[in-house]
């Protein structure tokens, strides 16, 4: 397979990062849901939250090689055509997908900067981005976890428009992402 897109087919580049990102958003929520099974001030609950504002931090970098790659690349065209609302529909989700994984970073490390809290990323700190904020920080915290859970509708949109592409409507839309498949 080609690292590169063709006409018909991802290139194993765009199958790698799409599958990457999906990896690291499986692991931000997870750990930002399953923290709540520890009492507050706890360790492993410190460490879910940690490892949380990591992998958002994470997403909110590879994003930007993730669209780089998108820009640079060819599309592979759906066999056989879709609907014109479809597409329509695929983009817009596509965008509010790549909004959500750079919004939700740049909101995270605005909160935790606004709380004066450090801002960890695999051993090192990273700078406030904007001073000591109590009441900023609790309004991001709000608009980040609402937008958050926004996140699980265009993701599971995302997600079932995969599966009834590849059930319903039998085309190759789903084929196109899957890595090991000709």
């Amino acid at each position: 397979m080609s690292w590169k897109n063709t006409p018909r087919r991802y290139g194993s580049l765009a199958i790698g990062q799409h599958w990457l990102m999906f990896l690291l958003m499986v692991g931000l929520y997870a750990c930002i849901e399953l923290r709540v099974l520890y009492p507050k001030g706890s360790d492993p609950r410190e460490a879910l939250k940690m490892w949380h504002f990591m992998l958002g931090l994470s997403v909110g970098l590879l994003v930007w090689l993730r669209l780089a790659v998108r820009l640079s690349n060819v599309k592979p065209a759906i066999e056989p055509a879709i609907a014109a609302w479809q597409k329509y529909l695929a983009a817009a989700v596509h965008w509010s997908l790549y909004l959500l994984m750079i919004g939700m970073p740049l909101a995270g490390w605005f909160m935790l900067s606004a709380a004066g809290k450090p801002i960890p990323f695999f051993g090192w700190e990273l700078p406030a981005l904007i001073g000591k904020d109590p009441e900023l920080a609790k309004t991001i915290k709000e608009v980040h976890a609402t937008v958050g859970t926004v996140g699980y509708y265009v993701i599971g949109l995302h997600v079932l428009a995969a599966l009834y592409h590849h059930y319903l409507a039998k085309d190759d839309a789903l084929v196109r992402m899957l890595p090991f498949i000709k």
